[in-house]
């Protein structure tokens, strides 16, 4: 955190990651990152699935009742893109962090066995934190992403704040983003492909319903940017944008303080102030004063479902969920 503890630099990265090619896409990561640190950036938001690609316009030759021969090679070769955590990419990750002292979230697809799951990586001045595993596939994301459970919703203590992570469409799941209020965000990240214009009203309604500052990362993805021999629904043009940015930084009153930026790949910044936490929860406390737990009640399941328990830790980090 800066010298003024109460004042935090934060940074969205909006770029698009070559599908396929996750060297090429953790060596720009990194570079990103070390951008967005040169200009003072202390907590850096890359998009989904930026480690491992996202698959936009991929039909993987599924049909109801029946799979191809090639789509399960394009699979295979998914499969093969993605990261295992921990792993070489997260002790690259960590190292970065760890020499410039900044917290990062980035998106990645994480290869556990033979499933895939649509994960958030942690990463802060002590390396690797843990991650977040996003709890429900979007529409057809289910044929290559299995189901994150309860057991990977963390937040961490970075600096004065709390760091959480909320992955493109848990964005819109009333009950999860109460779960995570309630742990107290103070900084809410949403790593994203959605590149609509209403994902803007989204993310201030977050914000002002969280009363939280938001750190929304888009991809900017072209045709060029996936391999010329798969087949986009798109087309084949390679100027083709498939996914148009719109990332964001927004207060906990739901004002606009960086972005959307749009058309490109860029890095947005903004000084954030958190005495604007307790300003904005003067008159709205979700979770708090304007909660009413005689009435309502949410119970949340954080038992480990997927085979193998929680998310590994690295052994050096003291974890403060």
């Amino acid at each position: 955190m800066s010298d003024d503890e109460h004042l935090v630099r934060a940074a969205v990265v909006q770029a698009g990651a070559r599908l396929f090619d996750t060297p090429a896409n953790l060596e720009k990561a990194v570079g990103l990152i070390r951008e967005a640190a040169g200009s003072g950036a202390e907590v850096v938001v890359l998009p989904e699935a930026f480690l491992g690609g996202y698959p936009k316009g991929l039909d993987f030759g599924v049909t109801v009742g029946s799979r191809t021969p090639e789509g399960r090679e394009v699979f295979r070769r998914y499969h093969d893109s993605a990261i295992t955590v921990p792993g070489p990419e997260t002790r690259v990750l960590a190292g970065i962090t760890r020499e410039l002292g900044c917290h990062v979230v980035t998106g990645a697809v994480e290869r556990r066995g033979s499933t895939l799951y649509c994960a958030a990586l942690f990463f802060g001045p002590d390396g690797y934190l843990g991650l977040h595993r996003k709890v429900v596939p979007t529409a057809a994301e289910r044929l290559v992403w299995g189901q994150g459970d309860g057991s990977t919703m963390p937040v961490f203590t970075a600096g004065s704040a709390r760091l959480g992570a909320a992955i493109c469409w848990e964005n819109y799941m009333p009950l999860f983003r109460t779960a995570m209020y309630a742990k107290g965000v103070d900084l809410w990240c949403a790593p994203t492909v959605d590149d609509r214009e209403n994902w803007q009203a989204t993310m201030r309604h977050v914000a002002l319903e969280g009363r939280c500052f938001v750190l929304s990362a888009c991809q900017h993805l072209l045709r060029a940017d996936l391999p010329p021999d798969v087949r986009p629904v798109q087309g084949d043009d390679p100027g083709t944008v498939l996914v148009g940015g719109g990332s964001v930084i927004i207060s906990p009153l739901g004002e606009v303080l960086a972005g959307p930026l749009r058309g490109t790949e860029g890095v947005l910044t903004a000084e954030l102030d958190l005495r604007d936490l307790a300003r904005s929860r003067f008159d709205f406390d979700v979770v708090g004063h304007y909660a009413r737990p005689d009435l309502f009640s949410l119970h949340v399941d954080e038992t480990a479902r997927i085979p193998g328990g929680r998310a590994s830790m690295t052994d050096e980090v003291l974890i403060d969920p």
